[in-house]
Parts: structure tokens; C-alpha cells; sequence
């Protein structure tokens, strides 16, 4: 019996690393004011028919802290990468110079760090919502063993060892939320 508590509470915390790990490439698509190739990361280019994403058809470089420069493996995906970057939606004008496409990453305003704030903490709470409902199907699973014969003790202590797991993911959540306001917040 204690075999399936220990495959219950390695599931879970497996499924609650997973939440952790989503939450941290949500947070690399959030810009914090310094230009990076992940905040292409969602864009997808036509290529010869196909959605491609953008990393295999073109070299994404970072020269400074504003600019991110993209050179097409082929000269005639130009026109194609920069209709994708404006069909992505954002918020970059992509300028295009014959051989490589330049994108200035403007800077923020205050307005717009404080949405991307509020965007980071929605993606925290829907981390946090994932590990609750991970806690929620473990202990579905261990009330099922205790109906099915299971000791209450080991049950509670099973339980117990959730609850655990669970409150230290939510602190581990909150703790990569305030790195990450920080980051946007900072000038």
C-alpha cells in the first residue's frame, strides 16, 4: 500500500515541477525592457506552405540591450519573417535592410510595466491554480486507498506530505513572481 502513497506523492510533485517549469517559459515570453530572442519565441513563419517557427528559418541575434536582429537562412523569407512579426502582434516594427531585419525593442512606459506585471501574476495564479488542482487529484487518489483498506494513519500522513508539497510550490511560485515584478518594474 505504501508503494502506491509513494507513486501518488512522486506524481504529484511531478505534476506540481511541471506547473513551476510552465510558469517560467510563460515568464520568458514577458519582456522585462531588455531584448531577447525568446520574445520571438510565439512567432511562426510561412514557409513554402508550412507554419514554422521563426528560430529555424532565421539566425535571431541580441547586439544590445534594444535591438534584435534576424538573419533569414534564405534571402527570400524576408518578406515572410517580417509579415509573421507583424501578424504576431508585438509591438515591434520590424525594419527590413536587404539582408537582415532589425527590430528596436522600444522602452516601456509605466503603463505598460504595470500590465506586464499584472500579466505575470495572472500566470502565477494559474501555476498556482495547476498545483491545487494536483493536491486535489492526490488526495482524491488517497481516499480512494483508504476505501480501499489503507490505514487512516498512513492516509493522513499521506496527506500531510501533500499539503507539504503543495504549500512549497505556492512559495516557490510567489518567490518567481517577485523576481520577475522586480525585473519589470525595474527602469
Amino acid at each position: 500500500m505504501t508503494e502506491e502513497i509513494d507513486f501518488i506523492l512522486d506524481s504529484t510533485q511531478e505534476s506540481m515541477e511541471g506547473s513551476i517549469e510552465h510558469l517560467e517559459k510563460a515568464f520568458l515570453n514577458i519582456r522585462a525592457g531588455k531584448a531577447s530572442p525568446a520574445m520571438l519565441g510565439s512567432v511562426f513563419v510561412d514557409y513554402y506552405g508550412s507554419s514554422t517557427p521563426l528560430s529555424q528559418v532565421a539566425k535571431i541575434s541580441v547586439p544590445d540591450a534594444r535591438t534584435i536582429t534576424l538573419q533569414p537562412f534564405e534571402k527570400n523569407m524576408l518578406q515572410p519573417i517580417e509579415k509573421a512579426i507583424m501578424v504576431a502582434n508585438l509591438g515591434f516594427n520590424p525594419m527590413n535592410n536587404g539582408d537582415v531585419i532589425i527590430i528596436s525593442v522600444p522602452p516601456l512606459t509605466e503603463d505598460r510595466r504595470r500590465e506586464l506585471a499584472k500579466q505575470a501574476k495572472a500566470e502565477a495564479e494559474d501555476a498556482k491554480i495547476s498545483v491545487r488542482n494536483a493536491r486535489k487529484d492526490a488526495n482524491t487518489e488517497i481516499k480512494k486507498l483508504e476505501k480501499e483498506g489503507t490505514s487512516e494513519d498512513i492516509c493522513k500522513s499521506a496527506e500531510e506530505k501533500v499539503q507539504n508539497l503543495t504549500n512549497s510550490f505556492i512559495k516557490n511560485i510567489d518567490e518567481v513572481l517577485a523576481v520577475k515584478e522586480a525585473e519589470i518594474m525595474k527602469v
